[in-house]
């Protein structure tokens, strides 16, 4: 499937997973129970669209394929490189019906450091913010990407 508009890409992926939530994970030890399916941004970036998913038992960079995306009819379980302005990350491809194809790169998981939605809905965005931003002059660390110190001294 390609994506034409975020709005339609964050429906589709709330649905997908909260059902994903009250089928496959409902009752499992590792869903955080305070926490609910969210997405965050799902913006244009380099041919694909870029956002931050979170669950209750994952937050996820993820990139569904637009018009010009180059890993679209590669197969589910292969890893790919994406280059960002704070530096270089590895995605998997994934598949879910009926979102099509995916690509991920885990943020964290379990999801049981954040005591509620604000909390994990913060930590998002200031991971999808960061990963924007330029890098600074010392190496890219994922740490500082997902503590929200990505330029600070």
């Amino acid at each position: 499937m390609l994506w034409r508009e975020s709005g339609q890409i964050r429906l589709a992926l709330e649905a997908a997973f909260n059902d994903i939530l009250d089928t496959r994970m409902g009752g499992l030890p590792i869903v955080n129970t305070a926490l609910s399916v969210q997405t965050i941004g799902f913006d244009p970036f380099n041919g694909d669209w870029l956002g931050v998913l979170l669950t209750p038992w994952c937050m996820n960079l993820l990139l569904l394929p637009g018009t010009d995306s180059t890993w679209h009819g590669q197969a589910a379980g292969t890893s790919i490189e994406k280059h960002f302005p704070y530096g270089t990350f590895e995605f998997t491809l994934g598949s879910e019906m009926p979102l099509g194809m995916y690509a991920q790169c885990s943020l964290f998981s379990p999801m049981f450091q954040f005591a509620d939605q604000a909390a994990a809905l913060a930590t998002a965005q200031a991971a999808l913010q960061g990963l924007l931003a330029a890098s600074a002059a010392r190496g890219v660390s994922r740490r500082d990407l997902l503590r929200g110190t990505i330029g600070k001294a």
